[in-house]
């Protein structure tokens, strides 16, 4: 390592860092540059840590300042950064299988598919245990227990599914890359098959309510709410059609996964680490993106309150974060930054993963507590935006950041964490400790066994296609499909001729239209909603029926935990 890569701003001392917390660190650290030792004390935590760890200062490796990140602060959520190559994944499977070790569940979006040997013992050799005899680190080959998921079964891993329903507008709109308007209209047909009874568990029960709603039979069902014009219809239609075609279709349908299968120990204490295979969706970056922001939302809306605990109930590593917000909405942003910032209080703790500080918005950056920063490269003129840019991110520094970024080497970041009081630490260069589990993917048999021999595998892996919107009119139509929609009776016929100022007055007062609200529920429930899950429902919350579904600031549907 040169020289520069660590040497301190001419003129500058510890930064911020207190200089009255020298004593709480180690007899042997005390023996330390002045510098150092400041920094190395904004480091010594007296409760439960995680070790990422040893300070760098002036070109070496000091193993008596370990640099930490204390327990309960890994809910105050965190940002992984640097460009490709300099060990990002490394980093989040040293704090994965930590995290693991003290009782907290973890989920891993494996985007490139190198994670799964988070599941093995590492494999010891030369350039492990230099790096951790450089470091302090006592290594021994250890694996985690794991459990491998895949988005609607493509690739290797129990599958992950979502209705459509649960889903929600907001979320399909940003996969279905709607604007706007496109996206208001699509929570109109939402709002109509949620007040309706109409379930929507896949893609074809959606389409065939856009079909009826614009169907000579259908089109005046929401003339008196807004209304949906065949032109923003078709948009969508078009974009279902063309969703589906690039083989969308097996990511949305039943068994639902539930969210809570990420919050799981083991039976010897030590934490699940949910393992996302993302490589073989890697062209749909819109597609896993928004699932992963689903999986969060739905922890969101069912987790209860638990403040500030002792340690997270779980973990969530985002891996490729920039693909969240590309293109996304204001409402979509706004709704993503709802959501981290209170989802912390659920005990939730959100590491954003990507290449640069910049590619999160700053309202969401704003929230990161924990940051660590690999290195970036200066190639080009955007290049040195960027690092300038992240550079401005960090709390003041004893370091020249600028020339520290662009010098670091494999395996080596700068860190700033939140105390055990909630206050920034010094920034510290440090080189990281090596994971102990295995660095590279699983072997393709091992995992496959993996994978079958789960608990979960028999209750996720078989896809279901019950009756749902679908079904319902095609029913009504005596068997006439959504493209084939001439007479027959519609949704509203069947259920007791309700139309658009009803559903108005059901939105406006939560519920039916009070003068038919004892005279025909009994009958609605055992003629009209015959659906499993909308009963269930029913019981679970209090609902009326006609009620529309509760939905979240994302749009998708709550549901009680098993």
């Amino acid at each position: 390592m040169s020289e520069r890569k660590t040497t301190p701003k001419a003129g500058t001392g510890a930064g911020t860092a207190p200089r009255a917390a020298a004593p709480e660190v180690s007899a042997r650290a005390a023996a330390l540059p002045r510098e150092a030792l400041e920094i190395a004390a904004g480091y010594a935590f007296t409760g439960p840590a995680l070790h990422l760890g040893a300070l760098l200062w002036e070109g070496g490796c000091l193993p008596d300042a370990q640099i930490r990140v204390p327990l309960p602060m890994l809910n105050r959520h965190g940002l992984v950064a640097g460009a490709t190559g300099t060990g990002k994944t490394k980093t989040l499977q040293l704090i994965a299988e930590q995290l693991s070790a003290q009782g907290v569940p973890v989920f891993l979006a494996d985007v490139k598919g190198d994670l799964s040997g988070v599941a093995a013992p590492g494999r010891p050799g030369d350039k492990v245990g230099a790096r951790a005899a450089e470091v302090q680190q006592r290594w021994s080959a250890k694996g985690c227990p794991a459990e491998f998921y895949a988005l609607g079964g493509v690739g290797h891993g129990i599958p992950v599914r979502a209705t459509i329903t649960s889903f929600g507008p907001v979320l399909l709109s940003k996969v279905l890359r709607l604007n706007p308007t496109q996206e208001q209209s699509l929570g109109l047909i939402f709002h109509y098959a949620d007040t309706k009874g109409l379930e929507l568990v896949d893609l074809k029960d959606l389409r065939a309510v856009v079909a009826f709603l614009t169907s000579d039979e259908g089109k005046g069902e929401l003339k008196g709410i807004g209304g949906l014009s065949p032109a923003t219809a078709g948009v969508i239609l078009r974009s279902l059609t063309a969703f589906e075609a690039q083989g969308m279709a097996d990511f949305f349908g039943e068994p639902e996964f539930d969210t809570g299968e990420l919050l799981r120990t083991a039976a010897d204490g030590r934490g699940v680490v949910s393992v996302l295979e993302l490589a073989a969706v890697q062209d749909r970056p819109q597609l896993f993106s928004t699932f992963l922001m689903w999986l969060l939302a739905d922890l969101f809306h069912d987790l209860p309150e638990v403040g500030d605990a002792e340690r997270p109930k779980l973990v969530f590593f985002f891996d490729e974060a920039h693909l969240l917000f590309d293109d996304a909405s204001e409402a979509f942003l706004d709704a993503i930054t709802q959501t981290v910032r209170l989802v912390r209080s659920k005990g939730v703790g959100v590491f954003f993963v990507t290449q640069t500080p910049k590619d999160v918005p700053a309202d969401v950056l704003g929230q990161l507590g924990n940051r660590i920063q690999h290195a970036l490269r200066a190639f080009t003129p955007d290049d040195q935006k960027a690092l300038k840019a992240a550079v401005k991110t960090f709390p003041n520094s004893a370091y020249d950041l600028e020339e520290l970024l662009t010098g670091l080497g494999t395996g080596e970041a700068v860190v700033t964490v939140l105390s055990e009081k909630g206050a920034p630490t010094p920034v510290a260069a440090t080189r990281l400790r090596a994971p102990e589990s295995l660095m590279g993917p699983l072997d393709a048999g091992e995992l496959e066994r993996a994978v079958t021999s789960s608990a979960l595998y028999g209750r996720y892996a078989q896809a279901v296609d019950r009756e749902s919107a679908y079904e319902r009119l095609r029913a009504s139509r005596g068997g006439k499909g959504p493209d084939e929609i001439r007479g027959g009776k519609g949704p509203d016929e069947i259920r007791g001729g309700k139309g658009p100022d009803e559903i108005r007055e059901a939105v406006a007062g939560g519920g039916e239209p009070r003068a038919r609200q004892q005279k025909e529920q009994p009958s609605v429930v055992e003629q009209v909603v015959g659906s499993g899950m909308f009963k269930s429902l029913a019981r679970s919350i209090g609902t009326q029926i006609g009620r529309e579904i509760t939905r979240s600031v994302f749009g998708t549907a709550r549901r009680g935990r098993r």
